[in-house]
């Protein structure tokens, strides 16, 4: 295959939403000329496709897999939550989240992988799912989380059936399976209702802390204290931001009273080995997508 430059390869994929090696291949053929490789794109039977990729997709699934040190997380998002709920699509991201245990954590290369039992890659079987199906269908992101000793535990909180948030966190331990599996689900649970966003106070980045100095020294300003004054209480009140925002402070949704950080101390001391969160990921379908307002005349 001739070479073609990645920025004409972007430039078709966003206009007809094929595959990136379909797109590769139509330009290819077409001598590097974008509107010949959209006609390509069409006598090749991939317009049906093409045609729904400019739609919006913020509904779909969320898919989690683990194989012991290793986990996966994926997001694939439809047009309506009506075709979450289809047998074959909710088998495709089933799939495609346990393919992901192999992967980079790099969507691309998920897209690349052969997809089992049917001959040809992933991305082929999203072109054929989104022509079977009738809607705009997108792999959007997956993560994979691996440790060298411990294991990777999963959540999926289900709506209606539907897999609207999962988690995957990592712990790291020479506990025994069953008792750190115990420790894994109850803190993916945990991460699941609470949605931290770091894990502990050292990886909160500077530029977040700065933001809220801000914000909370405009606040205590308005008390009319002092700078001095201003300055203890803005100190002060950063540990409620981290209560709300990071793992290990926050207070365990179960029992509503111990830390995170308590809660792993007291599991270590029983299960007579250390035992420490190194990551976790937390998604949520649709979240970061913009959705366009709703036609409420139409």
């Amino acid at each position: 295959m001739a070479e073609v430059p990645a920025a004409l390869v972007k430039e078709l994929r966003e206009k007809t939403g094929a595959g990136m090696m379909d797109c590769k291949r139509a330009l290819a053929e077409s001598g590097s000329d974008v509107e010949a490789a959209v006609d390509w794109l069409r006598k090749k039977g991939l317009s049906a496709a093409a045609k729904k990729a400019g739609r919006v997709a913020a509904e779909g699934l969320i898919g989690v897999a683990t194989r012991g040190p290793v986990g996966a997380i994926v997001e694939v998002n439809s047009e309506t939550d009506f075709v979450a709920r289809n047998s074959e699509f909710q088998s495709f991201v089933q799939t495609l989240s346990r393919l992901a245990l192999d992967a980079d954590g790099d969507p691309e290369t998920l897209r690349k992988a052969e997809f089992p039992g049917s001959g040809h890659s992933v991305e082929e079987e999203l072109t054929r799912l989104i022509s079977t199906i009738g809607e705009n269908i997108v792999l959007r992101r997956i993560r994979r989380l691996s440790t060298g000793e411990g294991g990777v535990f999963s959540y999926v909180h289900n709506v209606q059936g539907i897999a609207k948030i999962g988690v995957l966190v990592v712990l790291g331990s020479t506990v025994s399976g069953e008792t750190l599996a115990a420790i894994g689900k109850q803190l993916a649970m945990h991460i699941a209702a609470a949605n931290p966003l770091y894990l502990d106070v050292a990886s909160v980045p500077e530029a977040a802390l700065d933001r809220e100095r801000d914000v909370l020294r405009e606040q205590a300003r308005a008390s009319g204290k002092p700078p001095a004054v201003v300055d203890k209480m803005v100190e002060g009140r950063l540990s409620k931001f981290h209560e709300e925002n990071v793992l290990l402070e926050q207070i365990f949704v179960v029992d509503q009273k111990s830390k995170i950080a308590k809660l792993l101390d007291l599991e270590s001391k029983a299960a007579g080995a250390p035992i420490r969160v190194e990551g976790f990921v937390r998604f949520a379908l649709g979240e970061g997508i913009e959705r366009p307002p709703a036609n409420t005349a139409a």
